[in-house]
């Protein structure tokens, strides 16, 4: 598939490139991103360089993942956002922002626009977001979304070689009022 650009009110969303090496990398200095990602650490220009070369163009040639910066108009990366492909028809949504332009709805912004393109481009039934348990920022983001907090999944998040628990949350197209790709049929509860 083509590398798309999408556009909200405040951010232009597109792929990532060589041109972008450097503010990957700068951003990607940020403790936090380290801490509660599972980019390398410590970070290397070799990192940012195989990201943007090599990661980003692989995934979007073999369907296996999408990744879009978001920037201002000015052309400034506030955040990097992602759906990989985990399964037919299911995608798991990632991102991060950068320090200087977090608590500013931006990340929200773009990971809803993003969403609904996955929705209706990749023909997705299933949105999956995932975050080692603590990580508030990252569950607000996916909460003001739209996503629904199915639970802890114990042990199932690998990060600098140690597992940890992660929480785990679903959007379903039918959340943003848009048609389902597959016929979905709910849990009824029954009472014994």
């Amino acid at each position: 598939m083509e590398p798309r650009t999408l556009t909200t009110d405040r951010l232009v969303l597109r792929t990532v490139g060589p041109q972008d090496t450097e503010a990957v990398y700068a951003a990607c200095q940020d403790p936090d991103i380290q801490r509660w990602t599972t980019i390398p650490s410590p970070y290397l220009p070799e990192h940012a360089r195989g990201f943007t070369e090599q990661l980003v163009p692989d995934g979007w040639a073999n369907d296996s993942m999408f990744t879009f910066g978001a920037f201002l108009p000015t052309g400034e990366l506030t955040a990097m956002l992602g759906v990989t492909m985990v399964a037919p028809g299911v995608g798991e949504i990632g991102f991060w922002a950068v320090r200087q332009h977090r608590g500013r709805g931006y990340v929200t912004e773009a990971a809803s626009a993003l969403a609904r393109w996955a929705f209706r481009h990749r023909a997705l039934d299933r949105l999956e977001w995932r975050a080692e348990v603590g990580n508030a920022a990252s569950r607000a983001v996916a909460l003001r979304v739209g996503f629904t907090v199915e639970g802890t999944l114990r042990s199932a998040l690998l990060n600098n070689g140690t597992r940890r628990d992660c929480w785990i949350a679903s959007l379903l197209p039918s959340d943003l009022s848009l048609p389902t790709p597959t016929p979905y049929l709910p849990a009824t509860s029954r009472r014994s």
